[in-house]
């Protein structure tokens, strides 16, 4: 893996090396946008508003609308000159219980390494003291110009700094609560169909989207037709689809039998 940040994790007054990589990678199906009745192949390009030139990569910079409407353009130059405290330091602000932070505020993953021989020490202490506390440690880091909220957390020996959305950030989602009422009944079937339908191995499942575009694809390229979408019926009785829901849930856990 290529590392993608070199700096220092400093807690207290323990400093450790450490680089970070991408721990995540994108698996999609690999579309493209085209135009529809040849399959031309349709492009982005960087076009200025203001004289129709299209701008190539070398020419572009990144500009902040002022209140009065006019444009502050920013350089690299000017952006890495921001006399930022976290540009090269996981600086760690305290330690907090998993709970206490909102899954909302999860953004992206990334491994960390310790760098050198003398950060091995110092990275086996804060993965073993944060394994053994149950804790995360909250911390700032500056990454692609911007200084983000992060964790640091312990996974199987190493380190994992997850970045996170600042609070202000998530938005509101008004009332999208339900007003409907639920009955005792109810309530104990669903968690009995909870119950039938505990112990899922996420590694085990996989991208069903992508297995049936492959099919679609090769289904297309021989010549043949799209089948029609399967429309799954939908129940009119909730009480009977929890019943219902609870057999299917039962057979298919007892393989075949109910």
């Amino acid at each position: 893996m290529r590392s993608l940040w070199q700096g220092t994790i400093a807690f207290g007054l323990v400093a450790l090396p450490a680089d970070l990589f991408a721990a995540t990678e994108d698996h999609g199906p690999g579309l493209h946008l085209v135009h529809s009745r040849d399959g031309g192949r349709l492009r982005h390009r960087r076009v200025c508003e203001l004289d129709g030139q299209e701008v190539g990569p070398e020419e572009t910079a990144h500009g902040w609308e002022a209140p009065d409407g006019r444009t502050v353009v920013l350089q690299d130059e000017d952006l890495e000159a921001l006399p930022l405290p976290t540009k090269r330091v996981i600086d760690v602000l305290g330690f907090v219980n998993e709970a206490d932070v909102d899954p909302l505020l999860y953004a992206r993953p990334y491994w960390v390494g310790a760098r050198g021989p003398g950060a091995q020490k110092p990275y086996a202490l804060l993965v073993e003291a944060l394994a053994r506390s149950g804790r995360l440690a909250v911390c700032k880091v500056a990454l692609r110009s911007r200084e983000r909220l992060a964790v640091l957390r312990p996974k199987n020996g190493i380190l994992v700094l997850h970045t996170l959305r600042w609070p202000e950030e998530v938005r509101d989602p008004g009332d999208l609560s339900s007003p409907a009422p639920t009955t005792d009944r109810e309530l104990a079937l669903a968690e009995l169909l909870m119950d039938e339908m505990a112990g899922v191995d996420i590694s085990d499942l996989h991208d069903d989207y992508a297995q049936a575009l492959n099919v679609l694809v090769d289904t297309l390229t021989a010549g043949g037709r799209a089948l029609p979408p399967h429309e799954p019926q939908q129940p009119v009785d909730l009480m009977a689809a929890l019943e219902a829901s609870v057999r299917d849930a039962r057979r298919a856990r007892n393989g075949g039998y109910a």
